[in-house]
């Protein structure tokens, strides 16, 4: 424990002040940046002290190092470095309290820690009791657990704290309170996904009421390859009332007065953000994603193919949105299958978002290959290889454009494709982050008439017209896959839900439609391995979340009733 319980009678006589005031500090961290993101933190320290007058600044989880960072964790010179930059930090600190998130190794232990800053000196810590090892998360893989309250006299009262999943876990935020904690501080590295706002509000507001206790909540805002830390950083009162909301998917310092009352610290009501509506919450997530991945890694725009067709469409805005139209180039590869109004479309929303176009048509490299493998297909009839050709003539032109220009290539898959394979490895999923490869379709064409609504920039056709990969003549996508509108549900129940085949098709689903969809997901595990990074918006993506064996002959028994 740091600090020590403060009894009634011992505040009374410590002649605290009336109010205190919390900064709450939301803001990027690279990863592995350390310096970087430590002359960060002495900027909004200096920010919160000098110009909003806070007593005490609160930082997100681990945000001396970014995060996660994963297995840099595991590398004795990591620690010991970002053991070095945080006692530059410390020293520096003059003014006001700071909390920052960071690893701390102790007796060959290493823990996720908050450190309390005042005056150039350390004077308290707190290590994260719960441990998070689920979904994207891998925290026992390198953290100890901890097992004591910390508590940290103020000049208005006495403040607990804890670290992200110690808040949605019952025990921390008691033990805090127990110990005297007037008022918990709470540092957050709480990725996005739909509906996660809520879902955090519940769980704060919920141990707030049943401790009798506020609670400020501060989050990481940025992207980090497949995840989005979308911000949000709210305060709670005692009843679980929320009375301030920071904006989500920017950076943000907030200040919040809590005033000392015979009860203890109560917040002061504050600026309250809107919630934003769901559509436009994962919109932005999207743009937040690309931008951070494409810039934290040193690119200078992006290069994507644009086809015609309403998952390139989308990408390009999302794209064009997240990092200037000026640094976006459209390459459009029509084939002889190629409608004259994908070309035509595909130059109207470039034209109107203001990108950079050009036209390469791929006949001569596809007719290149024909001809170099014309003996070793002599005996084979034409099918789904020739397809594969062409979209492989794309992967190349994109990758050589992206070499020259040094722009990230972002490939176009949905999520709907990507579960069942409907994708060619080396094709259109050859790139460096697949921007929409967590969107399901039927939600990719809500996005896109969203981002239409704030200006139109994809070509109404593009929405209404059947989709078609266009590598045959007249190909549909319904020719080789289920409706979007009957596919995507299953997809959701199957890979997000992760109910089996019977539970799928007891609610209304046709037997054999279901045992096709899931032999697909399953089937096409390999490609996906081999996919690009992208953004997470569900609660369940193929990456971080989903680890499945390539090779299993599980599914194939169930699919076969052989269990």
């Amino acid at each position: 424990m740091c600090g020590f319980p403060v009894t009634r009678e011992i505040k009374k006589q410590l002649n605290m002040t009336q109010s205190i005031k919390i900064a709450l500090a939301q803001h990027d961290s690279l990863v592995g940046d350390l310096q970087g993101n430590a002359d960060k933190i002495l900027l909004w320290v200096n920010r919160a002290r000098d110009e909003l007058g806070a007593d005490v600044i609160l930082f997100p989880e681990l945000n001396l190092t970014g995060y996660p960072p994963e297995d840099l964790l595991l590398r004795h010179g990591f620690i010991t470095d970002a053991r070095k930059v945080l006692n530059k930090l410390i020293k520096k600190i003059h003014g006001i309290t700071a909390v920052i998130g960071c690893p701390i190794l102790e007796n060959s232990r290493l823990y996720n820690s908050a450190v309390v800053i005042k005056n150039g000196v350390q004077i308290g810590r707190y290590d994260k009791q719960n441990l998070p090892n689920y979904s994207v998360f891998d925290e026992k893989r390198y953290f100890v657990a901890g097992d004591s309250p910390c508590i940290v006299e103020t000049v208005a009262g006495t403040i607990g704290i804890s670290i992200c999943e110690d808040i949605w876990q019952d025990g921390p935020v008691t033990q805090a309170v127990k110990a005297g904690a007037e008022l918990i501080l709470n540092l957050n590295a709480s990725p996005y996904h739909m509906e996660k706002g809520d879902e955090r509000f519940d769980a704060v507001s919920r141990q707030a009421r049943e401790n009798t206790v506020p609670v400020a909540y501060v989050n990481m805002v940025g992207g980090q390859d497949e995840l989005v830390f979308d911000g949000g950083s709210f305060v709670v009162d005692e009843n679980g009332t929320r009375l301030m909301h920071a904006p989500v998917f920017e950076e943000d310092l907030s200040v919040v007065e809590f005033v000392r009352t015979d009860e203890g610290l109560r917040p002061v009501p504050s600026t309250v953000s809107p919630d934003l509506p769901a559509t436009e919450s994962i919109y932005r997530a999207l743009v937040l994603g690309v931008r951070d991945y494409a810039l934290k890694n040193g690119f200078k725009g992006a290069v994507i193919g644009l086809s015609g067709g309403i998952d390139s469409a989308l990408t390009l805005a999302i794209a064009c949105d997240a990092m200037g139209a000026e640094n976006v180039e459209a390459v459009l590869m029509p084939s002889r299958y190629t409608q004259s109004m994908s070309v035509e479309d595909a130059r109207e929303q470039a034209e109107s978002l203001g990108a950079h176009y050009q036209v390469i048509p791929i006949e001569p490299m596809f007719m290149a290959f024909l001809d170099g493998l014309k003996e070793a297909f002599a005996s084979a009839p034409v099918d789904v290889t020739e397809e594969n050709i062409q979209a492989r003539c794309r992967g190349v032109i994109l990758m050589a454009i992206s070499n020259k220009q040094g722009r990230i290539v972002l490939t176009t898959g949905n999520k709907s494709e990507m579960a069942v394979g409907y994708a060619t490895l080396y094709g259109d999923m050859a790139g460096g982050y697949a921007v929409i490869k967590d969107v399901p379709k039927m939600l990719v064409y809500e996005l896109a008439n969203w981002r239409n609504k704030q200006g139109q920039v994809i070509p109404q056709r593009v929405i209404d017209r059947p989709p078609s990969a266009e590598l045959a003549d007249d190909q549909k996508d319904e020719d080789s896959l289920p409706a979007y509108e009957i596919l995507d549900p299953i997809l959701e129940m199957y890979v997000e839900k992760e109910l089996g085949l019977e539970e799928i098709i007891a609610s209304g689903f046709d037997r054999d439609t279901v045992r096709k969809v899931l032999r697909l997901v399953d089937l096409n595990e390999y490609k996906r391995k081999q996919a690009a990074p992208g953004v997470r918006i569900t609660k369940i993506a193929f990456g971080r979340d989903r680890r499945y064996p390539i090779t299993s002959a599980y599914m194939r028994h169930v699919l076969s009733n052989d269990l």
